[in-house]
């Protein structure tokens, strides 16, 4: 329930309100959805596509309900494994090849195996995995596999130098292969920000509105694509003047679930801005950046959280993302794929998850 004043000052913020919580809404959860789940059988989120041997692999998070209670630092998502899927065409058949990695089997690991991704280079298929360490701090692991879907042996200790969650590795034309990863909030970015972990720093961001946001990470791989081949480096997403976004955007900011993909020689950086719901773009002429804001391309799903990844497959783009249709549960989510659409422009444009 809410009274507008006779000045109507109240409006803006419930309209605001509304918005930003709409994912989770009963008006919005009657609405029919764009797509249908991939699979069923278990509940999967946070999917990174690739192709490789003509073939789509997804390589998502596997859900489960271990019984946590929901908070910020995102404690209920205290997922185990990993499991891989594939499709040999859009619209066919999803095989679920049952477990790739199970967190019993990565020496170094405490607990929440979240979002994954995979490369392949020279013959070897690489899974890159956050996990939070004995010492209950996100790390990032690399494990590998003469299969695109497994098993997959973990390397014994996490990538030095590594740290927070949502690796997206990115390897370009000139055989170069970047990994972007960070996330703010229980990715636990913001307790790096002095370049060491704060054990006893913000839960939330920095809460520096007026300072730049905190930045997604991106680094170099060595050639072995297992080690970091130099420093870690700031995302910059600047605006269309070039200042770099503010912490208190929370509409554009950096929040988590970064993306890389190349389209007509162009750098696309995509991600998610987090407690606001919106995937955004930015677009540059280097993968290390800065990259210029151009906007949401994707309205928020249902769900709390928001994370996707964007593949070409036989001449035509997709995204794969997900929500909660099957669960209405926020840690219970589902991956969903649609076709993405680049303008004439360079510009993406704007996809409503609901019909």
């Amino acid at each position: 329930m809410f009274i507008i004043n006779s000045k109507k000052k109240l409006m803006l913020p419930f309209l605001f309100m509304l918005t930003v919580y709409l994912p989770t809404s009963l008006a919005q959860s009657k609405r029919e959805f764009l797509t249908k789940p991939l699979i069923k059988n278990i509940y999967t989120a946070d999917p990174s596509a690739h192709v490789f041997n003509g073939k789509i692999y997804i390589y998502p998070s596997h859900d489960i309900d271990a019984g946590i209670p929901e908070n910020d630092n995102g404690d209920h998502f205290a997922m185990r494994d990993y499991h891989i899927l594939s499709m040999d065409k859009v619209g066919g058949k999803v095989t679920d090849h049952g477990v790739a990695l199970d967190i019993k089997d990565i020496p170094w690991a405490g607990r929440q195996l979240w979002a994954p991704d995979a490369a392949y280079k020279n013959g070897v298929y690489y899974l890159y995995f956050p996990v939070k360490d004995k010492n209950d701090i996100f790390r990032i692991g690399v494990a590998t596999s003469k299969n695109p879907s497994g098993p997959f042996k973990a390397e014994p200790a996490p990538i030095p130098g590594s740290f927070s969650i949502d690796p997206a590795v990115f390897t370009d034309t000139d055989g170069k292969t970047y990994m972007y990863f960070g996330g703010i909030w229980g990715g636990q970015l913001q307790r790096w920000a002095t370049g060491k972990y704060e054990m006893n720093g913000s839960k939330t961001d920095l809460q520096q509105d007026n300072a730049p946001a905190l930045s997604c990470k991106v680094v170099l791989l060595k050639p072995n694509m297992k080690e970091f081949a130099g420093k870690v480096k700031d995302i910059v997403i600047v605006d269309k003047a070039g200042k770099p976004l503010l912490g208190k955007d929370h509409d554009r900011r950096f929040f988590e679930g970064s993306w890389m993909h190349k389209y007509q020689g162009k750098y696309y950086f995509t991600y998610s801005t987090g407690d606001t719901h919106f995937l955004c773009y930015a677009i540059g002429n280097n993968p290390l950046g800065p990259f210029t804001y151009k906007g949401v391309f994707m309205k928020p799903v249902q769900g709390w959280t928001t994370h996707h990844s964007i593949v070409a497959f036989k001449g035509k783009w997709y995204i794969f993302y997900h929500d909660t249709e099957l669960s209405g549960k926020t840690h219970l989510r589902n991956i969903k794929m649609t076709k993405l659409h680049h303008n004439k422009d360079g510009g993406i444009q704007l996809i409503d998850t609901f019909k």
